[in-house]
């Protein structure tokens, strides 16, 4: 993929994200059974030091087929200098969380620094991601805690560029 000769300097660390993704996962927790998904994750630029993002799931049968909508979340990811991250996600089930975090070349670390959440949403406390780019897919996993349970895995997916 090439980049644009005016992309913000801030975002060079994080370019390689840039595009849609599509692939398929895996989640579970205590609390609930195991579950595959597929998903469509889409970063984009306008030229101001952020990334634009929304990622879509949906449920899938034993056959692969799609069952009916899941999560959803759609935000900005504010590059910083150094490789610092900032990124502010929203969610419809009534969720909106800050991570802070850091792109070290093909790897985004980040934690949750707030997370609120509306009268009716379920409890939810804390979150991990690990995001990587390894033989051309993008690879990712999201750790939770929620509730009361402590922090754990309870995500992970592979895509492929689209």
């Amino acid at each position: 993929m090439e980049l644009r000769p005016d992309l913000p300097t801030e975002l060079v660390a994080i370019a390689w994200l840039l595009g849609t993704w599509q692939g398929v996962g895996v989640g579970g927790y205590p609390t609930i059974d195991e579950f595959r998904f597929s998903q469509e994750v889409t970063f984009s630029e306008n030229g101001k030091p952020f990334l634009h993002y929304l990622s879509r799931s949906w449920l899938l049968d034993d056959q692969g087929n799609q069952v009916r909508p899941l999560a959803q979340e759609t935000g900005y990811w504010r590059a910083q200098p150094e490789g610092r991250l900032e990124v502010l996600l929203t969610h419809p089930s009534g969720y909106v969380e800050i991570w802070l975090g850091e792109a070290d070349g093909a790897k985004i670390e980040l934690s949750t620094d707030v997370v609120a959440r509306t009268e009716t949403a379920k409890p939810y406390t804390a979150g991990h991601r690990l995001y990587g780019l390894v033989d051309g897919e993008l690879l990712w996993a999201f750790d939770m805690a929620a509730v009361g349970q402590p922090l754990q895995p309870h995500l992970s997916a592979t895509l492929r560029r689209a």
